[in-house]
């Protein structure tokens, strides 16, 4: 069996005044929160047991998943620390499907994702430079490095890019991670040293693409699964008007279409 972690506990500060009252994770999107989006598509796969990781404005989200855990340091905290809240389900002995809160994405990435074999493994658009384009004009803009190694694991990620060579799909914010890989996920970040820094940020403000980089560097493989769009990622005032433009004249782009299977 397959579980789900949605990390949903951001309180999303570059979607005011659209998070004045909500978590950034039930910004609505075409008629539909975000993450009633995602639930669509896991139980389209089959994805019943969702735990989700709340934080700010936690009272919205007590009808969304199976259970809720709750990291009550979300304002001065990332998203590592509401994943380890999730340790009882992280340590569940089943693999687990990990996701960012303010993305959608088709049913078939989440098929492509549950199918590799790895211990850890993340999606990645090859075809990125697309998606930036219809959100804003500089394409190195908010991107991330991603480089692989011959087998397709990832050696490097979540670094400002200098050029479009640094950069050979992007990061989408979906993880997998088999029971042997989740232990040891939550054995890595228990060996973090208080001390250390990742970027400059403490271990409390580290990102995933943090934790994804000390998992390589520790040894712990990270495979990628390469996609071709399929997903949105709603960051920002102007990612949500531009999607919900395009969504009414009826031109988003179908290889991005949440809802083409």
């Amino acid at each position: 069996m397959t579980r789900a972690i949605i990390l949903a506990a951001g309180e999303g500060n570059r979607l005011r005044p659209h998070t004045e009252d909500r978590p950034k994770a039930l910004v609505p999107l075409a008629g539909k929160p975000l993450l009633e989006w995602q639930l669509e598509v896991l139980s389209r796969v089959g994805i019943s047991d969702i735990t989700i990781a709340t934080g700010y404005r936690a009272d919205q989200l007590e009808s969304y998943g199976t259970r809720r855990v709750h990291n009550p340091r979300f304002d001065s905290t990332n998203m590592v620390v509401s994943l380890i809240a999730a340790r009882e389900q992280l340590l569940s002995g089943d693999d687990l499907l990990i996701a960012y809160g303010d993305i959608i994405y088709q049913p078939n990435i989440v098929k492509a994702l549950l199918a590799d074999d790895a211990d850890v493994s993340i999606t990645i658009d090859l075809g990125w430079q697309s998606l930036w384009a219809m959100r804003m004009e500089d394409p190195l803009e908010d991107a991330e490095t991603l480089r692989l190694d011959d087998d397709g694991n990832v050696i490097e990620l979540g670094n400002p890019p200098k050029s479009l060579d640094e950069i050979e799909g992007q990061y989408m914010g979906l993880i997998r991670v088999s029971a042997s890989g989740a232990e040891k996920m939550v054995a890595a970040i228990d060996a973090i040293d208080p001390e250390t820094r990742f970027g400059g940020r403490t271990p409390d403000a580290m990102y995933m693409t943090d934790l994804l980089q000390h998992l390589i560097d520790s040894g712990i493989p990270v495979h990628a699964v390469p996609v071709e769009g399929g997903w949105l990622e709603v960051d920002t005032v102007e990612d949500l008007d531009r999607f919900e433009e395009l969504h009414t004249r009826g031109l988003l782009d179908t290889r991005f279409d949440p809802l083409r299977d």
